[in-house]
């Protein structure tokens, strides 16, 4: 089979230095280069079309993993144009999981290219979330039916299609291709002409989103085409949501039924206090995180006993060095700000890329709500700009990093089907942190002092916002 649909040969052209805009005044940042598309010196810092690299940005290299496997980091649509090259070239298996599949002219592309796979014989298999693809043409879906394509529609908005219990609140969320069980994709692309900016269907125009996704060939793939069936098995029989959960290659502890010490009875710079504190809480909570090999994969479920939200909390408690997190939705716990603040404190380099465009955007104020606390504490913290940040990846101490579909806010902890690759490889996660400073080149750092004189206003509705991220 040929592998270059995935992989992706660098150019080997000289790198060029990214290209800057003029520097402009911003209103919570020092200053904020300020990016116009179409002018000569400038870029939004997306990548627009194969081989692109008007900001600044080169296909890296693929990293090999332990058991021979690839994993290449793709950025902004060229994860989609990979994916469609990737199903073009199977042979005999299409395993695609999705929240939204759009009836837009790229959705529409690859819902033709997937029938004429099932044509050709292909086993096509399909899973769509029900709310995310709710305003999708059905006439799409039915003509990939018609061309032998199996469909599964996760969890019906419509109680009358539900072939097992109603279940409105639980959605499926996860971004997975699998082709041929040797070429696996995930990362946080859905399929619509936002996600693929211009790299499937060209001729079309839409507002511009920036996304990370990876692209992994070898042996490993099969460990994502395991996820896909226990998703696939749920979906068409039933049965505990919890039989869609998949934690491969990670020893992570699951929450515990008691209440965290209270964080308020320590005294402000009581630091023996706060060594005491911890040394109490790690002793209560999960046993630490281990990595058995250096792939993980966590295919979470909405449950009570979920080990997604003690896994995010081990990586930053256990932090050295540096923690960057590139973040599309930021409603975290109280618990999840405490740590990060208490990293920052401790010399940990905490780093954030918020969205400065978002297309939630109560999502967007409840993350401001939570400004203030975090820059006291030392984090510093980007909005990017020009684009609608859609990724989610995490960098811990240069040597591990976590991408896939799972934000930080209440829907992936507590509503979503999440999934996310855990890979321990300093080569890997070096090149996620090169696009942490590219994003940073066409980002708004926030001042500390600026944020303090933000209206009384901002404030209040922030509060407000931030006491309902629970349901958001």
């Amino acid at each position: 089979m040929d592998l270059t649909p995935v992989i992706a040969e660098p150019s080997t052209a000289a790198v060029p230095e990214p290209i800057k805009a003029p520097a402009v005044a911003s209103k919570y940042g020092r200053r904020i280069r300020k990016s116009r598309l179409g002018e000569a010196g400038t870029s939004r810092g997306l990548t627009l079309a194969p081989g692109s690299d008007d900001d600044g940005w080169i296909i890296p290299h693929p990293v090999r993993l332990a058991d021979g496997s690839h994993v290449q980091l793709y950025k902004d649509g060229e994860a989609l144009h990979a994916a469609f090259a990737a199903i073009r070239s199977a042979r005999s298996l299409i395993c695609l999981e999705v929240y939204i599949f759009h009836s837009d002219d790229t959705g529409r592309a690859f819902a033709e290219l997937l029938g004429e796979k099932a044509r050709q014989g292909v086993r096509v298999h399909v899973i769509y979330d029900s709310f995310g693809s709710w305003d999708s043409d059905a006439a799409m879906f039915a003509g990939m039916r018609r061309a032998g394509a199996q469909l599964a529609e996760f969890h019906p908005i419509r109680p009358w299609d539900c072939l097992f219990s109603w279940r409105p609140v639980n959605r499926d969320h996860r971004k997975l291709l699998v082709i041929d069980d040797h070429v696996a994709g995930l990362g946080g692309l859905n399929l619509g002409l936002e996600y693929g900016s211009g790299f499937v269907q060209s001729r079309s125009k839409c507002e511009l989103w920036r996304d990370s996704a990876i692209g992994i060939v070898g042996p490993a793939a099969l460990h994502f085409r395991d996820a896909f069936a226990r998703m696939w098995r749920y979906v068409t029989s039933g049965g505990r949501i919890r039989t869609a959960e998949m934690i491969f290659n990670l020893d992570v502890g699951r929450r515990r039924k008691f209440a965290r010490p209270a964080v308020g009875l320590r005294k402000r710079g009581d630091h023996q206090g706060e060594l005491k504190h911890d040394a109490i809480w790690r002793a209560l909570a999960d046993p630490p995180l281990r990595l058995r090999s250096d792939l993980g994969i966590l295919a979470s479920v909405p449950t009570l006993s979920s080990p997604l939200q003690p896994f995010l909390h081990h990586l930053v408690r256990d932090a050295r060095h540096s923690v960057e997190m590139t973040i599309a939705y930021f409603a975290p716990s109280d618990e999840m700000i405490d740590q990060l603040c208490r990293a920052a404190r401790r010399g940990v380099r905490v780093r954030l890329m918020l969205p400065g465009n978002c297309d939630m955007k109560l999502l967007r104020i409840a993350a401001r709500s939570f400004y203030a606390t975090l820059l006291a504490a030392g984090v510093e913290i980007f909005e990017r700009q020009t684009a609608v940040l859609h990724a989610k990846c995490l960098v811990i101490d240069s040597r591990l990093a976590v991408i896939g579909s799972t934000n930080l806010d209440y829907r992936s902890f507590e509503y979503n089907c999440e999934l996310s690759a855990v890979i321990h490889s300093q080569a890997f996660a070096r090149q996620l942190h090169a696009l942490f400073e590219n994003d940073a080149l066409f980002a708004e750092r926030i001042d500390a002092g600026h944020w303090q004189n933000r209206p009384i206003r901002d404030r209040m509705v922030q509060w407000a916002v931030s006491r309902a991220r629970y349901v958001l």
